[in-house]
């Protein structure tokens, strides 16, 4: 069709996306901190471990405004999506519970 916008490769509406493999791995996240000014969305992705009382941001996204409320409803939609097939994630009030320890014995090496 003339009036379809196309790449400089001739496709039409494609993006191309590379997934090196150290990101491909992922980073595990326990806890979300954001915070924002007028111009951008900062989402600071921490992971806490029980017996460590320091936590270090493990990633930090930043967004404008508008690419934060899309991925809001992106993420709404996959929550959504996600209920229909597994049935209600349960929430509980407040923010949620960070163990020091496992209640086990302590290890020694």
């Amino acid at each position: 069709m003339a009036d379809e916008k196309q790449n400089p490769q001739g496709q039409q509406g494609q993006l191309s996306i590379e997934l090196s493999e150290e990101v491909a791995d992922g980073i595990y996240s326990n806890l979300a901190i954001i915070t924002h000014s007028t111009a951008e969305f900062v989402v600071d992705f921490i992971k806490v471990m029980p017996g460590v009382p320091k936590a270090k941001v493990k990633s930090r996204i930043v967004l404008t405004p508008e690419h934060a409320k899309r991925f809001m409803k992106a993420l709404q939609d996959n929550v959504s999506k996600y209920e229909a097939e597994h049935g209600p994630i349960k929430h509980t009030e407040g923010p949620p519970p960070l163990p020091m320890n496992f209640g086990g014995p302590t290890a020694q090496a």
